[in-house]
């Protein structure tokens, strides 16, 4: 029985606790920026509201100046029943707050004024009632001022009604003036009927006057505090959106690529400049007015349904490829990107995409095309077909070969340089257009390093050359083709070869440095002058050598190409009759 009656007796108690934190709580300020605006605000606020609560007040308290004025002469039946002190002494007690209130319109237009509203709010009030106070005082009794009171309190919660914590402080400065100096002082008020202060009466009228305009002052300043707060959030996540509006928006009007919307009709809703310039226009809105058919836009006018199929069935195209006349009349090469865009029910509302114009590219693998098929056929095909002559010939007795071996083995050789030419023409062909392609594993350098080496073994006795290997089987795993790792080292390796003497020493290191691995492969050879290093990774240079190798100047460009795809830098450091490091990074394995 006890749990239940506390719990009966707690339910009530819940109840009035959660609704007096839901009405006389707020949420603390998002951030320290915003309650100084907010305090900002009430302050100028304050400020100009006192203006006004000052003419109000100046205004209230003549109307009482002339009734009194009015009553010296002209007796007001209803002002007789007053003690006797009060008719005479009213009206100085009236000239007194006037004054007051003059004062308070002089400060009012100071700086002190301006930047303390708060003082200056605390110092019209008490100058009204405890002008009226102090008087009484002075008089020797004790004044409860009612009507007073009642108009100073509300009419300041009418109009400021912001920070009730200076409403309060007013209304119990002079409370306790009024009941902690007159009973101090044993003074009496001058009614015959009520000579106490302590009126129960008065006292719960005063108290719950109070109560209720500074209560309203409250909900109204929590109510405006939640709404500059709001207020304050929806200007800053307006800015934010203008930025990101201007953000986007300078990438719509500044990308390379046509960005448009178009209806599922065909017309175009939006266009970005890179679209009009595709199409041949100066205008983005030469591209919405002029095309209301885009089917009329394809050289092949199935294209368009052909598109429409795919969006109907996937929502989305890539790399659709079609040819367009432009404004002129001439017909490009387009790709198209898009996705449909739909409303929560499914609608269809447009199409929305990316275009590009691809008629360079649509001309370089055009002309690549041809490229192959003249090398292929016009140059390749006769070297194999020479070269495989000569191995018959090589093969058969000594006795039926009407030329020396020797003759043989160089024409062999030449045929084999010229294969391997035209095998790396074609393929630096192919990573200018597609890029080189890798076959990415976990590699160990001194293994790529040691096949290298073990392949060029013969040429390196041939030049009578002497390599040391220092590459550690310590250095860390790099994500690499292997393949294409070897290349560089061997092209390394063989462009120092063909351009020094025999009896070349070379040296092949790889160290850590920082998240890279640091690989150099060095000569004492003959070095290489500033100007060609410049230029030494370009396609199809070629540099000084001292045995006039024959060579079109790709194996340090392919170099070039194959550690750059691996996210590398490659270089060299040489000066004549300096010898010579060439060195190149790869990133360490994560």
């Amino acid at each position: 029985m006890g749990k239940v009656a506390r719990m009966l007796m707690a339910t009530p108690f819940t109840t009035v606790q959660s609704w007096w934190r839901k009405t006389f709580s707020f949420s603390a300020p998002t951030t320290d920026e915003i309650t100084t605006l907010y305090r900002a605000w009430r302050d100028r606020f304050l400020w100009q509201r006192l203006r006004l609560w000052l003419w109000l007040a100046l205004i209230c308290l003549l109307s009482f100046t002339l009734r009194d004025i009015y009553g010296l002469f002209f007796p007001f039946a209803e002002l007789q029943q007053l003690p006797e002190v009060l008719r005479t002494q009213r009206l100085v007690i009236n000239v007194a707050m006037l004054a007051s209130i003059i004062i308070c319109f002089a400060l009012h237009k100071t700086k002190l004024g301006r930047h303390h509203p708060d003082l200056l709010f605390l110092g019209s009030s008490w100058s009204i009632s405890l002008a009226s106070q102090l008087f009484a005082t002075l008089s020797g009794f004790a004044l409860p001022d009612t009507i007073g009171w009642s108009l100073l309190f509300l009419s300041q919660a009418v109009l400021m009604p912001v920070c009730w914590t200076l409403h309060l402080l007013t209304q119990v400065s002079v409370l306790i003036y009024y009941f902690g100096v007159n009973t101090a002082l044993g003074l009496k008020t001058p009614i015959p009927d009520h000579p106490g202060i302590y009126n129960v009466t008065f006292i719960l009228y005063i108290f719950w006057f109070c109560i209720i305009c500074d209560i309203g002052v409250y909900l109204y300043d929590r109510l405006q505090r939640s709404e500059f707060y709001a207020r304050q959030e929806l200007e800053s996540a307006y800015q934010k959106l203008k930025v990101a509006e201007a953000k986007y928006r300078s990438i719509f009007e500044n990308a390379v690529e046509g960005i448009f919307q178009s209806s599922p009709d065909g017309r175009y809703i939006t266009a970005n400049p890179a679209l009009a310039r595709i199409y041949g226009y100066s205008l983005v809105d030469e591209v919405t007015a002029n095309f209301t058919d885009i089917e009329q836009l394809y050289v092949d006018p199935n294209r368009r349904a052909e598109f429409v199929r795919l969006m109907e069935k996937y929502g989305s195209v890539s790399e659709f490829e079609s040819q367009i006349y432009r404004q002129d009349g001439s017909i490009v090469w387009i790709s198209e990107k898009a996705y449909t865009v739909r409303d929560e029910q499914g609608k269809l509302l447009y199409y929305e995409g990316l275009i590009e114009d691809i008629t360079q590219r649509k001309q370089t693998e055009e002309e690549l095309r041809v490229f192959f098929h003249a090398v292929s056929h016009d140059l390749r095909n006769p070297v194999l077909g020479t070269l495989m002559v000569l191995k018959n010939l090589l093969a058969r007795p000594e006795e039926n070969i009407a030329i020396s071996r020797s003759i043989l083995e160089r024409m062999i050789q030449s045929s084999d340089r010229q294969l391997n030419l035209i095998n790396s023409l074609m393929e630096t062909h192919i990573s200018e257009v597609q890029g080189v392609v890798l076959q990415y594993q976990h590699v160990q350098i001194l293994r790529v390093v040691e096949a290298a080496i073990a392949d060029l073994e013969p040429l390196l006795t041939q030049n009578q050359a002497n390599l040391v290997n220092l590459v550690s089987a310590d250095l860390p795993l790099v994500n690499a083709d292997p393949t294409q790792l070897w290349r560089v080292f061997s092209n390394l390796i063989v462009n120092a070869l063909k351009h020094n003497p025999p009896e070349l020493l070379l040296t092949i290191n790889a160290i850590r440095k920082d998240d890279m691995i640091y690989c150099t492969v060095s000569d004492n050879g003959v070095g290489i002058s500033q100007q060609q290093s410049d230029r030494l990774f370009d396609l199809y240079f070629r540099g000084a050598s001292i045995g006039n190798s024959v060579g079109l100047g790709l194996g340090l460009y392919l170099c070039k190409q194959i550690i750059h795809a691996h996210g590398g830098k490659i270089g060299v450091n040489s000066a004549l009759d300096a010898g010579a490091t060439f060195w190149f990074t790869l990133p360490v394995m994560n």
